[in-house]
């Protein structure tokens, strides 16, 4: 454990400083990105395997998933953990894991886990929808969830289709990729998250390329599988062909962020830094935070 909320310790250099040091903080800003749906898996020869869904996006600053409206910041309570959950991607066609934000004074904020793309199992509804699987008989991309991520795209006969991302929908034409993410500013910098898997091909075509934001690559039969989607951004993995498993998702992440003139909290695994007149805690593992 970290202690950063240690009075003795943290208190008095942020006085050295010249702050006026309040204990709670008003309100708290947050970003919360699922894990990434994993790309369908080629085992069934005919299949030209869908891309995995990206993880679902709900964020307080800049934007969020699915085109949806900015999500209201939380308040903490003096002495109330806040128990931080950041969900794995998926394994081959499997669906991603949420993340989540809960404490005894606030609703739970959940992001829903990214779809499974389409393959030996039709594409999978999450937080943002897999890509659907093509070849004998194509089929659709699956649902995003509302004001998380998009849907997966529909298949056609010759290729798998990109899954969704928490910026676009997943591509089902000739480029086979993924939908992009959104970018968030909440730690200083504008990061991409939530990228869509790209689609499978045969050998006579080019492979979906993955969504901006850690989607990734769709692959070409036997030789090439498609790869996973980048931890701590929620993409969803790449789909396969031929005997492959489909790449797996990407792990999620979880950011909170309050104005700088706090005591700093007791937090467990996450990151603190300081950026723009914010402290940040960034959470690419699940833990704890707590402020009194």
């Amino acid at each position: 454990m970290s202690r950063y909320g240690e009075r003795t310790r943290i208190g008095d250099a942020i006085s050295d400083f010249g702050k006026n040091v309040a204990e709670i903080p008003s309100s708290v800003d947050y970003l919360v990105v699922a894990g990434g749906g994993g790309g369908g898996d080629g085992l069934t020869a005919v299949n030209n395997a869908g891309g995995g869904g990206a993880g679902g996006l709900r964020s307080t600053v800049t934007a969020t998933g699915g085109g949806g409206s900015l999500e209201l910041p939380f308040t903490p309570l003096a002495g109330v953990t806040y128990t931080i959950t950041v969900g794995a991607g998926g394994a081959s066609n499997t669906i991603g894991v949420d993340s989540s934000i809960a404490g005894s004074n606030i609703t739970t904020i959940t992001s829903t886990g990214g779809g499974r793309g389409g393959g030996t199992n039709t594409a999978g509804i999450g937080g943002s929808g897999g890509g659907g699987v093509g070849g004998v008989a194509p089929l659709n991309g699956a649902a995003g969830t509302a004001n998380q991520g998009f849907a997966g795209g529909n298949a056609s006969n010759a290729a798998g289709a990109g899954g969704g991302g928490a910026g676009a929908v997943g591509v089902n034409t000739s480029t086979l990729n993924g939908g992009t993410g959104v970018a968030v500013a909440i730690s200083g910098s504008s990061v991409t998250y939530g990228g869509g898997g790209g689609g499978s091909i045969g050998t006579t075509g080019a492979q979906g390329a993955g969504g901006a934001g850690g989607g990734g690559a769709g692959g070409t039969d036997v030789v090439k599988p498609g790869t996973a989607g980048t931890a701590n951004l929620g993409g969803g993995g790449g789909g396969s062909r031929e005997t492959n498993a489909g790449g797996a998702g990407g792990k999620g992440v979880v950011v909170l962020r309050v104005a700088d003139n706090f005591i700093l909290p007791l937090i467990t695994v996450g990151t603190v830094s300081l950026a723009g007149g914010y402290t940040i805690f960034t959470f690419n593992d699940s833990g704890t935070i707590k402020w009194g």
